[in-house]
């Protein structure tokens, strides 16, 4: 790669940093022989559960697994509604449908792109069991607004916060709001393993003790199953990696933040949109993303220039083809799917020169000239 080009994320110049540090985490669970369910599991699950400011945390297999795990253990059954937001990755969808259940899909704030309380609520019916709020490229959503009208309406609150290890809203971090929240360690989020991982944090003893028997396969004891369960275990050697980059979460968001707050002075006055995010609130800065309204030809331009750019996400979850079934049809959620069409990610992860991001803002300014 070339001094011109910019990666949209480059993990080697995380990973390299830290080589030794992972390297003696790795070494000491190879050492111990103890590969799942075991004391780094632990040990993590308590850090975790600190640093978000809640009683428990449960380590899982994945993102998807703590959201669909979360929705068995707080009395979701198959037939059951679950509403959530269409303008993010699809598999929060997915982790409703594979418990059976029936995704809802809610516009989003037309500002926030976080999934509107006000639209949400439009959609409640008598089968309505659970909201999931999703914190979109790491910013917080309305967490108050959903907290009073989950109790309003008697529905669970499962936080997707996936993309949001470390933000914050009146102080306090997001999964700490709802029944349940939920995170995943893909390599690429904030905090990433080097493989799949996912956990879920709640304040609730019982709905904790609850998923630790879910995640490994409904056992009270071994081989006594009470329930049928899953087969999801954050394993040890991903919890041994994800204690040590643990430690730097805070310092990479801040950095991740100061990139954002220079992308926003110098794309001030371009037609380039940022995203805002809710007064009171502080982003894990998961995503640099844009609103333009020539996606494709400003994409080319950085492109031709050496400039990764990803779209999170081209097609809402209600117009992917496996949903069609649902018959949410175009124009349901017309604020979401506009903005599939104008958002464009632009490149940004804690090793990111300021030179780099210079460097993009000036190929989009001369593309507007």
């Amino acid at each position: 790669m070339t001094d011109r080009q910019v990666p949209f994320a480059d993990l080697n110049v995380r990973e390299s940093a830290l080589g030794s540090e992972i390297l003696a985490a790795l070494t000491r669970v190879l050492g111990s022989g103890w590969f799942i369910l075991g004391p780094e599991l632990e040990a993590f699950e308590r850090e975790f559960a600190s640093f978000i400011g809640t009683a428990r945390a449960v380590g899982v297999a994945c993102g998807t697994d703590a959201l669909s795990l979360s929705l068995v253990a707080l009395g979701v059954r198959p037939g059951d509604e679950v509403i959530t937001s269409p303008l993010t990755a699809t598999f929060t969808a997915l982790a409703i449908s594979r418990i059976g259940a029936r995704p809802v899909f809610a516009d989003v704030d037309p500002e926030t792109l976080n999934l509107s309380p006000e639209s949400v609520r439009k959609r409640v019916g008598s089968r309505s069991k659970a909201i999931i709020p999703v914190h979109l490229y790491g910013n917080p959503c309305d967490m108050p607004a959903f907290q009073k009208l989950a109790r309003g309406e008697g529905l669970r609150l499962v936080e997707d916060a996936c993309q949001a290890h470390g933000a914050k809203l009146e102080g306090r971090l997001m999964g700490s709001w709802g029944d349940a929240g939920c995170f995943s360690f893909y390599p690429t989020k904030n905090l990433g393993a080097i493989g799949d991982a996912g956990m879920i944090v709640t304040d609730d003893e019982p709905l904790a003790e609850h998923l630790q028997r879910l995640r490994n396969g409904g056992q009270v004891s071994r081989y006594l199953h009470d329930e049928i369960g899953f087969n999801s275990r954050l394993d040890e050697l991903q919890a041994a990696v994800l204690r040590v980059k643990l430690t730097k979460l805070s310092a990479w968001n801040r950095r991740r933040r100061e990139l954002v707050a220079l992308y926003s002075q110098l794309l001030e006055k371009t037609p380039a949109k940022t995203i805002r995010a809710l007064p009171g609130s502080e982003s894990a800065a998961h995503l640099f993303v844009v609103r333009v309204s020539d996606r494709a030809g400003l994409s080319e331009a950085l492109v031709a220039q050496g400039i990764q750019t990803l779209v999170h996400y081209p097609i809402p979850a209600h117009l992917q083809p496996a949903y069609r079934a649902l018959g949410q049809e175009e124009g349901s959620c017309p604020v979401a799917e506009q903005a599939s069409r104008e958002i464009l990610s632009l490149p940004l992860f804690p090793g990111l020169a300021e030179s780099q991001v210079e460097r993009v803002a000036q190929v989009i300014r001369s593309y507007y000239r």
